[in-house]
């Protein structure tokens, strides 16, 4: 069994300085300066050949950087890949899932791939198919799995070995808005257990929604029913105002005003803010080639 190196304590989750990857004469990836923190759930916004996949695959020693450097947990990515990829669990946008094996197999396989003992798999499986929901589909076969469940099957895999650093390439793709609340509850609960999480995304609308809320009543009691909203990600008190935050941009937000309604709550005023991080993004990059 291999035994993985200690990672360096003082060092950041991942540090890139310079970090360049050019294809003949396009340059994928210009000179990222790059900082993300342990523990962090860190995400990389932006559209279709921004450089996001290729930092990732950088990252996980798949692509040599053109200049530039970058490491994870101290741990050079050209100098030191077997290090890396101890420690990183990493997740592309499409990866390759065998149909007509069983979920515990497939997992019990790359288990194997890891070198983890056969004594302790069985355990690990069943840890991580419970961390990703997947417990009452172990014995499914992999095709009969929704593109959610074979997503969340991904990350499964990408767990096995206990990864302190995951690195995962646009993890909500394909997903509808319910799979994508139910991913990011996962990466969330990941971010808790002290693992850092670098996702990376092209869907702006996924970041979230935001809703000022005016009321006529117990606001406590506004704020705690809509908490339990599975669709809304944060309430705030502000300025007199409830400020919502959906989790995703396709969630009608009519759910906001059920909810209140049928707690008793009045309501007298709904208006979404209008610059959210979309907007704020297109006009960033408005003119620009990604």
């Amino acid at each position: 069994m291999s035994i993985a190196p200690a990672p360096n304590n003082n060092a950041p989750a991942v540090q890139t300085f310079a970090l360049t990857r050019v294809y003949g004469p396009m340059v994928a990836l210009n000179a990222l300066n790059l900082t993300v923190n342990r523990g962090d759930l860190f995400g990389f916004i932006g559209s279709n050949g921004a450089g996001k996949t290729t930092t990732l695959r950088i990252l996980a020693t798949f692509l040599a950087p053109s200049s530039g450097t970058a490491q994870v947990l101290g741990h050079d990515v050209a100098r030191d890949a077997d290090a890396v990829r101890h420690v990183i669990g990493y997740m592309p946008d499409f990866f390759g899932v065998y149909k007509d094996m069983e979920v515990t197999e497939y997992l019990d396989f790359f288990g194997a791939c890891y070198k983890s003992p056969s004594s302790q798999r069985e355990k690990t499986v069943n840890d991580v198919l419970e961390l990703v929901g997947l417990s009452e589909k172990k014995g499914a076969l992999i095709g009969a799995l929704s593109r959610g469940m074979q997503q969340r099957l991904g990350l499964a895999r990408v767990l096995i070995h206990d990864p302190q650093v995951l690195l995962l390439d646009e993890p909500a793709s394909g997903l509808d808005p319910r799979a994508r609340i139910e991913m990011m509850a996962i990466l969330e609960e990941l971010q808790k257990m002290g693992k850092t999480v670098i996702i990376s995304s092209h869907i702006l609308s996924a970041v979230g929604r935001v809703f000022w809320v005016k009321i006529i009543g117990d606001e406590t009691r506004a704020v705690e029913l809509l908490k339990a909203r599975p669709e809304i990600n944060q309430v705030e008190h502000t300025e007199g105002r409830l400020k919502v935050t959906l989790n995703d941009h396709e969630i009608d937000p009519g759910c906001v005003a059920e909810t209140l309604v049928h707690g008793g709550v009045k309501l007298i005023g709904l208006e979404e803010e209008e610059l959210g991080l979309e907007e704020v993004f297109m006009r960033v990059t408005r003119g620009e080639t990604q």
